[in-house]
């Protein structure tokens, strides 16, 4: 049996660990063994983690400790991690490596082992857009560190066009050899989990409409805007929000829905296991980000047929919504904009129903088994 190994440091909760999840699924349905290579795994994704597929723990006891915080936890985190790395690739000698994070250490560890093993780095956000929100003296270097690694493996894959041409602007990456694959974002499942109850008083019927907002609390998904936009929404019609997710910004979050008096129709009731009972009863739902790389929540409204509104940031929304044609597109850091857009959708029943229907007809992009099409066919690029 070929062994197939993904690499990702932490499988704990958000898009990325879901579409592993259902990559690795796919990959081992398709007869390859799987490993899994985490150093930190969260309890949820250990239960969708079928048996056929290996997880192999890189944790290691103690990640080594910063020198007055100079040393980024990226590097300590990879420097405690690549020993049992380095001693996974040269026992089990995998076919292919495939690596979703921290694709720098990968291409290291696999020079290191000085194996033939086929190893595929997978960029997922807008490369020049996180650089440029990294504050560390370490997130400067990170395009030097790909532009360094990225040409010595065998295949890079961005998940969207705009990941791509950013690949090509920010690293230096010639284009034609840059594989755009979208995420495997949804199944069925996603379909069943959304029929789950849900116990909150304000998606009960006859409730004013619930706009939905999904994401950590960081400044990359500028929440801030969204509760700016709502507060305008507010002030013209009935409606309430809440914001899933958890992150290093919620006081500053809840201080605003303070300042901007919506605090009693605003909740954030942290990460939930299952998103999807919420986000099918939503009335819209809005992705209000600075910057992306293909945003899973976006696709797993439009799956539910939830109507959604969205900023026109790099990259993936403008793919995803074919323009506009599936949903408005936003300026971003525009409240005034988003707050626009998301009244229209309220009260235009014929506009929603058309942006569904156009959405739903391209909707099949994003399903795992036409992604595991095109993985299938680049893991056998050049191995006969």
């Amino acid at each position: 049996m070929e062994r197939i190994s993904i690499f990702i440091p932490s499988l704990e909760r958000g898009g990325v660990e879901r579409n592993i999840v259902y990559l690795a699924k796919g990959l081992s349905a398709q007869g390859y063994g799987v490993d899994l290579l985490v150093a930190f795994v969260a309890d949820p994704f250990l239960k969708e983690i079928p048996s056929s597929v290996r997880i192999i723990h890189l944790n290691p006891p103690n990640i080594l400790p910063g020198f007055f915080g100079f040393i980024p936890y990226r590097v300590r985190l990879a420097t405690s991690v690549l020993p049992k790395f380095l001693f996974y690739l040269r026992r089990e000698r995998p076919k292919v490596l495939i690596s979703f994070q921290s694709s720098v250490l990968a291409v290291w560890a696999r020079e290191l082992a000085g194996l033939d093993i086929r190893l595929i780095v997978r960029e997922s956000n807008t490369p020049s857009e996180a650089t440029s929100q990294d504050k560390h003296w370490f997130g400067r270097i990170v395009p030097y560190l790909k532009r360094w690694s990225y040409p010595r493996a065998d295949a890079v894959v961005a998940v969207s066009e705009g990941v791509a041409d950013d690949l090509v602007y920010s690293i230096g990456i010639p284009r034609k050899c840059i594989n755009v694959i979208y995420n495997p974002v949804y199944d069925d499942t996603i379909l069943e989990k959304a029929k789950e109850p849900l116990n909150h008083p304000w998606f009960k019927e006859g409730e004013p409409p619930v706009i939905l907002g999904v994401g950590r609390l960081t400044r990359q998904k500028d929440f801030g805007t969204l509760l700016r936009a709502f507060a305008l929404v507010r002030k013209e019609f009935p409606a309430r929000l809440v914001i899933l997710g958890e992150g290093e910004e919620r006081a500053k979050l809840e201080t605003l829905a303070r300042q901007l008096r919506i605090s009693k129709d605003v909740d954030m009731p942290g990460f939930v296991g299952n998103p999807y009972k919420y986000l099918s009863r939503a009335g819209i739902f809005v992705l209000s980000s600075r910057y992306e790389g293909l945003p899973n929540s976006l696709i797993e409204a439009m799956a539910l047929k939830i109507p959604v509104v969205s900023t026109d940031c790099p990259s993936g929304p403008k793919e995803i919504l074919l323009d506009g044609a599936a949903g408005p597109l936003v300026p971003v850091e525009d409240p005034k904009a988003l707050g626009k857009e998301i009244l229209i959708l309220l009260g235009n029943k014929e506009l929603v129903a058309r942006y569904i229907r156009e959405g739903q007809k391209y909707i099949g992009r994003f399903r795992p088994e036409a992604v595991m099409k095109q993985y299938l066919k680049l893991l056998d690029v050049d191995s006969g």
